[in-house]
């Protein structure tokens, strides 16, 4: 069994999450699901089903300081003053942060711990333009601006969230963007062509960069999220996140075949290292099948294994048990049964059946 590092999360054993979205429209609704059913760290939920500038780029461009953005039929784009999508995705955050304090206050309870979540800088610089219509990702200046408002912008929302709260704040950076980055798959304007791959040493450098501001902005601790089937493990890792959240049932499964092991080898290491691991065990979308909780734990315990954990790594504050991805694609009902699995899962890892 590998030795793991001592450092311990700012969370306890048996802690679950959410990774953020939620289907439906109303704040308040989705704050008490999230609350009642996450109470240890609950996050701040999103609703994209309200759109622009609720999605995962809009919401976090009205986060940005000194920089604005417009929506254009290509796509969002970078703008001189503050445009309407803009103030729609500060309002919708408003809106979200009065919905969680009141479900909170209705819940008589006040966490330790919150968590809220925003685009990662390769995903926001890849998903907004230039005014020549290149991504911003493709100039350096652009890219070290956008980096430097954003932390800037987590830093007053972090601040907010823990006044109106009273908890200390986990900031997730979601990168689903990331490995068409690093592969060089993003589409130039013109759709003919690909923007030129960014190297993994160069990524994990601008994400490490956003990860230490965040930290010195007052974050308890800061998790990097990728869902992707084949997340690139190690450029996350190589940002210094006191987590990864993956989404373990699809991670590598041909590695937990017996086949090429480089992203296990690369998640061995980070946890080795003292990395807690957001492990995403529960469907987002409604399952044709409903899940046991033995299912669910399976990939889990798989996981360890393959990479020389003890099984008792998974009843540790190391590992937190989530839903593979966000869950706005799920039915309502899913939704909250998919929180409170989660919920039930992370009991269970704690003292697991002699039968698993």
């Amino acid at each position: 069994m590998i030795a793991v590092d001592t450092d311990v999360p700012p969370w306890p054993a048996a802690t679950v999450t959410g990774i953020g979205s939620l289907p439906g429209t109303d704040p308040l609704q989705a704050a008490k699901i999230v609350v009642g059913e996450l109470p240890d760290l609950p996050h701040l939920p999103e609703l994209p089903a309200r759109g622009l500038g609720a999605d995962l780029v809009g919401r976090t461009a009205g986060l940005l300081v000194d920089l604005a953005v417009e929506y254009l039929p290509s796509g969002y784009r970078v703008t001189a003053r503050p445009s309407s999508e803009v103030r729609r995705a500060r309002d919708h955050l408003q809106r979200d942060l009065d919905a969680f304090e009141q479900a909170l206050d209705e819940a008589g309870t006040r966490p330790s711990l919150v968590k809220t979540q925003a685009a990662g800088p390769w995903t926001l610089t890849a998903g907004v333009e230039l005014r020549t219509g290149h991504r911003v990702l493709t100039d350096a200046g652009a890219l070290r601006e956008f980096g430097q408002s954003l932390a800037e912008g987590l830093r007053l929302h972090v601040a907010e969230l823990g006044r109106r709260t009273g908890a200390e704040v986990v900031v997730q950076l979601d990168e689903p963007a990331l490995p068409a980055v690093l592969g060089g798959a993003l589409p130039t304007p013109s759709g003919y062509g690909t923007v030129p791959a960014v190297a993994s040493s160069e990524a994990g450098s601008r994400l490490r960069e956003l990860v230490d501001a965040t930290r010195a902005a007052g974050a308890a601790a800061v998790v990097v999220h990728c869902c992707a089937v084949d997340p690139p493990v190690g450029v996350l890792a190589a940002a210094g996140p006191d987590a990864l959240s993956l989404d373990v049932r699809s991670l590598g499964a041909s590695s937990l075949a017996g086949g090429d092991t480089a992203r296990l080898d690369e998640l061995g290491e980070a946890a080795e290292g003292g990395t807690a691991l957001l492990l995403g065990l529960v469907p987002a979308v409604d399952p044709v099948i409903p899940p046991e909780l033995a299912d669910l734990a399976r990939p889990a315990l798989d996981l360890v294994d393959r990479l020389g954990l003890a099984r008792t790594y998974l009843a540790g504050p190391a590992a937190v048990p989530t839903p593979t991805c966000g869950l706005a694609g799920a039915s309502p009902q899913w939704a909250r049964r998919a929180l409170a699995l989660t919920r039930d899962l992370g009991r269970a890892l704690v003292e697991p059946p002699a039968s698993w």
